[in-house]
């Protein structure tokens, strides 16, 4: 898993709150489309690092979180 600062991955790519994030805000994370890749990051606190996983991974990751309410 690659970590890079949010300030290299926002000339990347757009960040946009996942649809699965908490509706109060308590729970979010933000992702950026990067082709192959997907950029994750928590919304509360931007001045942390994101991470970056592979397409087929954030896949995986977002359809568990669907099913199993995460």
């Amino acid at each position: 898993m690659a970590r890079t600062s949010t300030g290299e991955l926002t000339a990347a790519g757009a960040w946009f709150k996942s649809s699965y994030s908490d509706g109060t805000g308590n729970n979010c994370i933000e992702v950026a489309d990067l082709g192959v890749a997907v950029g994750v990051r928590d919304s509360k606190d931007l001045s942390r690092p994101a991470f970056v996983v592979r397409r087929e991974a954030f896949a995986g990751f977002a359809s568990f979180a669907a099913v199993q309410a995460v």
